[in-house]
């Protein structure tokens, strides 16, 4: 069989759904071949957004999401999704085309190395250069790209190559599972906590991958062991529950770090030190267990003490069996900073200033999505008060990126959602920076007929580095802009536009885009005017009250 035919079964052999991207000349055999695949080709209006897809389709069902680009542009348009699949632990495989590697008429024309390239930001990155090796190729390429810690990979089928005849050769698809603690392992680790007498749990990212939610839940309350999460482990445990203590969206000086600074043992769940610092570990303080798939990377903010090393939700009710709730153990301080968090947070839920405060935004949305709802954010500073002001019940229902912390990924990632969860209502938000990189798959969604509402908090700047600008004292400089009217822009790709003028015309807008048909954009004038006064001055000062 043709070898193009032969990469496309070997694809439906493992499951593939869908492809996102956009071909060039160099992909035309391999696209020809998917005509009449299972596979659908989701294409897009930027290979950045392809693999933003790919990579969240990664995130949310666990499986490996594929995108597909041409040779030389094509290819480096996908460098920051690779960047963001590996760095974030979602699996995706990224396949390029090439021109012919035996023949060329061509010269260098459009021609990098492209593997070379990939090589840093992946898993694993190859060029096929004998079509009988594909079914291989593809199997190796899946099975890394899924096993822990997940990530991207990248395949490269140049044009001759995928013109081959070959032989017809699938290989079987199994799943991956993991070894558990040893006993001596739990033992120590079971010491190490009945000897704590204000132990902590952390819940991180690598939680929120396995979906150990319930194992997680009964750890914690049949321990009583307050616990709190990593931007990305939000949602593994109700953040409802009465023993939550919040998220840590700031390395440190929250109130939920007044509770750190007095714990003497950290359980720490699914955490690794790709995602920003919960908290900054020091030499003869606070001890840490680490559980997670891998053993821990040592680094100057996390040398953890021990590490139970295999699967997390069979570690966890191993030691949720083992371990017995201790009577030495007192968490009222830390239920002292829950009350006192909580209602630091709940402050600004009620203003009814406009342009509306981030604050409010949330609440509003929190109100109106229902908890299986999903949330996605592109990257800006209001990442920080959704990640810790907003609540979520259940795992993966807020999505954003607190690895790589790209900008643009927020639309695509809801498109994607949306894709995956057509019962569910969706709603991305984004700064009206973020949301300019990647605008033009509003096309594809309106092309796509997604249910999709899309929030754009408009402040004419880059208000995340703004904040920090001010931190640092210096001056308002570089880093405001003007933008295209939002309303008329959604109108222009069929998509509906609206401009609320207050916060009730806000929540009104929002109830009808989420009930409607079809994408809906909201432009909304956001004010950070507070941003520096709580989280640089008052947080700093008033959290170490506690």
């Amino acid at each position: 069989m043709k070898a193009s035919d032969l990469f496309i079964k070997a694809l439906e052999n493992e499951g593939v759904e869908y492809i996102f991207g956009i071909p060039g000349e160099e992909n035309l055999d391999f696209l020809n071949s998917l005509q009449n695949s299972s596979i659908k080709l989701i294409l897009t209006r930027h290979e950045q957004g392809a693999g933003f897809m790919a990579a969240t389709y990664g995130r949310l069902t666990g499986k490996v999401g594929v995108c597909l680009a041409t040779l030389g542009p094509g290819a480096t348009n996908l460098v920051t999704s690779a960047a963001y699949a590996n760095l974030g632990g979602m699996p995706m495989l990224m396949i390029t085309g090439q021109k012919p590697i035996k023949k060329s008429k061509q010269g260098r024309f459009q021609i990098i190395d492209v593997v070379q390239m990939m090589k840093p930001i992946t898993k694993y990155s190859k060029q096929i250069v004998n079509g009988n090796n594909i079914s291989s190729m593809v199997r190796e390429s899946f099975k890394i790209a899924a096993q822990e810690r997940p990530g991207a990979v990248h395949l490269e089928l140049p044009e001759d190559i995928a013109r081959e005849e070959v032989e017809d050769i699938i290989y079987h698809v199994h799943s991956q599972r993991y070894p558990i603690a040893r006993e001596e392992n739990l033992d120590a680790a079971i010491q190490m906590i009945y000897k704590a007498k204000m132990p902590l749990i952390l819940i991180g990212a690598g939680a929120n991958r396995t979906r150990i939610g319930t194992a997680m839940t009964d750890f914690i309350e049949k321990l009583g062991i307050p616990f709190f999460m990593t931007q990305m482990g939000k949602g593994v445990v109700d953040e409802f529950h009465p023993l939550c203590l919040g998220t840590a969206s700031l390395s440190d000086n929250d109130y939920l770090h007044c509770a750190i600074d007095r714990a003497d043992l950290i359980i720490n769940v699914g955490h690794d030190i790709i995602e920003k610092p919960p908290f900054f570990m020091q030499k003869g303080k606070t001890k840490v267990i680490h559980i997670n798939f891998l053993p821990s990377d040592v680094d100057p903010t996390y040398f953890p003490h021990l590490d139970i090393a295999g699967d997390i939700a069979c570690n966890i009710k191993q030691l949720t069996q083992l371990t017995q709730k201790q009577e030495h153990w007192d968490f009222s301080y830390y239920m002292r900073v829950i009350d006192e968090s909580q209602e630091h947070i709940k402050k600004y839920f009620k203003d009814d200033r406009f342009p509306i405060l981030p604050q409010r935004a949330l609440k509003d949305i929190r109100d109106i999505l229902p908890k299986d709802g999903i949330l996605t954010l592109d990257n800006g500073v209001y990442k920080i008060w959704f990640s810790r002001n907003y609540k979520c019940s259940l795992p993966n229902t807020l999505l954003l990126d607190n690895a790589l912390a790209t900008m643009g990924a927020g639309l695509p990632s809801a498109m994607a959602a949306k894709m995956i969860f057509p019962e569910k209502k969706v709603i991305s938000v984004s700064g009206d920076g973020g949301f300019m990189m990647n605008s033009q798959e509003l096309e594809t969604a309106v092309r796509l007929q997604l249910d999709l509402v899309v929030i754009i908090l408009n402040d004419n700047a880059f208000g995340m580095i703004k904040w920090k600008q001010e931190g640092m004292g210096f001056e308002n400089f570089g880093l405001d802009y003007s933008n295209p009217d939002f309303v008329q822009y959604a109108n222009s790709f069929g998509a509906v536009g609206y401009r609320p003028n207050s916060c009730d015309e806000f929540v009104s807008v929002l109830k009808t885009a989420i009930n409607s048909k079809g994408v809906h954009v909201i432009d909304v004038p956001v004010d950070y005017s507070l941003n520096h006064l709580i989280l640089n001055e008052l947080l700093q000062n008033k959290s170490c009250l506690v």
